[in-house]
């Protein structure tokens, strides 16, 4: 059992929903990204998700792209990553990490390469934004044989027939887009969300996590009340930039700790509320 399922395994014992934060590696510097993991899961994040620095991010709103672009004045790739991965695992054996990016970049590694380097630096899955369903299948066997999770991504135009080959491949979680359009976009219909969620869980067992659009305590919340997981990441990252801007980065990992603890806090109360 991997890490991702022993942690939505203790969740649902518990009655809990997870709270899965996402950050770019290496931004705002590489040396600070350990430390902000760490916040992270102080504040109550149940999952890391760490964004793989890409130049051409297309699913990624304007906040997340200047992250990304940040990252990579510094030089940041994989093999920077897998590092940081297995510092952070030094003071952390327990919360799971999953990578998030494109494919061109472990397409350039080599997919079983990237696999064996990801797993032995303490990965636990890795979700590729732009991977398809009719190619994950060869692309995510090197995968699943270094004993990580695949994560592919459904959306509300994915078809029927589209959602079942995604679930058949998808291991560990489910993650649902919320709306179309990049991320850090506005819009939230928890309604619309809640629909969805349903469809998908009448297809499978796996736990269903639900990204874009949360901003705050309240979108958290509302979202814990009809998924098993919320992620957050533009406003997270925000935080980030902000601190860019401000050249205030002593107090980025405290401000990034108390805003994740506020997420905890949305995601908690709307749990006390189904009680």
């Amino acid at each position: 059992m991997s890490r991702i399922e022993q942690k939505f395994e203790q969740l649902r014992h518990s009655g809990r929903k997870a709270l899965v934060t996402f950050l770019t590696a290496g931004d705002p510097a590489p040396d600070q990204t350990v430390d902000l993991m760490h916040a992270l899961v102080a504040g109550g994040a149940d999952v890391l998700e760490l964004g793989v620095p890409f130049s051409d991010p297309l699913a990624d709103g304007p906040v997340i792209q200047r992250a990304s672009e940040r990252a990579l004045a510094h030089d940041v790739a994989l093999d920077d990553i897998f590092e940081l991965v297995r510092t952070f695992r030094a003071d952390d054996d327990t919360t799971p990490v999953v990578l998030m990016g494109y494919s061109n970049p472990i397409e350039r590694m080599g997919v079983a390469r990237f696999a064996e380097q990801a797993q032995t630096a303490g990965v636990d899955g890795v979700l590729t934004v732009d991977m398809p369903p009719e190619e994950a299948e060869e692309w995510g066997r090197p995968l699943r044989e270094a004993g990580l999770d695949p994560i592919l991504l459904a959306a509300p135009t994915t078809s029927p027939e589209r959602l079942d080959a995604i679930l058949g491949l998808t291991r560990g979680f489910v993650y649902y887009v919320s709306m179309t359009g990049v991320t850090g976009g506005a819009g939230l219909d928890v309604a619309d969300v809640a629909e969805h969620v349903d469809a998908i869980r009448q297809r499978t067992g796996l736990p269903v996590a639900v990204g874009f659009g949360v901003r705050d305590a309240d979108s958290a919340a509302a979202v814990a009340g009809v998924a098993d997981a919320v992620v957050v990441g533009s406003a997270l990252v925000r935080t980030v930039e902000e601190s860019v801007n401000n050249s205030d980065y002593a107090a980025l990992p405290a401000a990034l700790r108390d805003q994740v603890g506020e997420l905890r806090r949305g995601v908690d109360q709307a749990q006390e509320g189904q009680g």
